[in-house]
């Protein structure tokens, strides 16, 4: 099971945006996100126009919120990424944010129960399964019982939807979840929340969290600033729990760059 990492940007300009994208390609990335948010660019242009920049780096929405498409459109765009990328694009998806239900009022799409988010997302699911050739790996973000239940049966990749404060055992909990009632071997992702003393931006401000409490409170997305004792960490839950990618927030990249560089030099 080897390590993977991916990186959370965001375009602020055209020339920009291919410079970042291009750029992460190069230090060794596997996969570029891009949140879908009304206050963010809408993920598959953003993404189509990294896909013309880039040659192998793949290319992930983190997350789409289904409820604010139909499924028939999440099928045309991402057959479209599918297209224009060679087959580098992933379907990162989810039944929505719980702040997001002004988000589908503003689009004028339909917001529903939690039950019916969720059987809006499995339909969108098996309709982009059916209808994009090859189809994409699907990656659902995923934090209650039911919706990890959900991933545990529909998606190639759970991304574990924990807050910032969420400690390893609390990650073990998801884990632990996702994996009752199922005999398919799941595979996890995690994003880091902070590096040593940084913290992106969101975090630190929006959030109100600095670096001292979230390590007091043992956040697990807390990563030493040392790169062996960050890659420990990380190696343990790979093997423990499955947690094999690793999401870095764009703003931590020169953080993380030692970090990364240990894994390249041990082949992980």
């Amino acid at each position: 099971m080897t390590m993977t990492f991916g990186i959370v940007l965001t375009p602020r300009s055209g020339a920009d945006w291919a410079r970042e994208a291009a750029a992460a390609e190069q230090q060794g990335y596997r996969t570029l996100l891009l949140p879908d948010t009304r206050f963010t660019p809408s993920p598959f242009p953003a993404l189509a126009a990294a896909a013309a920049v880039t040659t192998s780096i793949r290319l992930r929405p983190n997350v789409l919120a289904a409820p604010l498409r139909t499924p028939a459109a999440t099928v045309r765009e991402t057959a479209a990424l599918q297209l224009l990328s060679d087959g580098r694009f992933e379907l990162g998806i989810g039944s929505g944010r719980p702040d997001a239900a002004a988000e589908a009022q503003w689009l004028g799409a339909s917001w529903g129960s939690a039950a019916q988010r969720r059987a809006h997302l499995v339909a969108t699911i098996a309709a982009v399964r059916a209808g994009v050739t090859p189809a994409p790996p699907v990656v659902i973000a995923a934090n209650g019982p039911r919706m990890l239940a959900t991933a545990a049966e529909f998606a190639d990749r759970i991304l574990l939807a924990a807050g910032p404060a969420a400690t390893e055992s609390a990650l073990a909990d998801l884990v632990r979840t996702a994996r009752d009632g199922t005999d398919r071997t799941l595979r996890f992702s995690h994003q880091v929340v902070g590096i040593g003393q940084r913290l992106p931006l969101w975090t630190a401000t929006k959030l109100g969290r600095n670096a001292d409490e979230l390590s007091a409170a043992g956040a697990a997305g807390m990563l030493p600033a040392e790169p062996s004792a960050a890659a420990e960490i990380l190696e343990h839950r790979r093997e423990k729990y499955g947690i094999d990618e690793v999401i870095v927030p764009g703003e931590l990249a020169n953080d993380f760059a030692p970090i990364l560089a240990h894994f390249a030099a041990q082949g992980c």
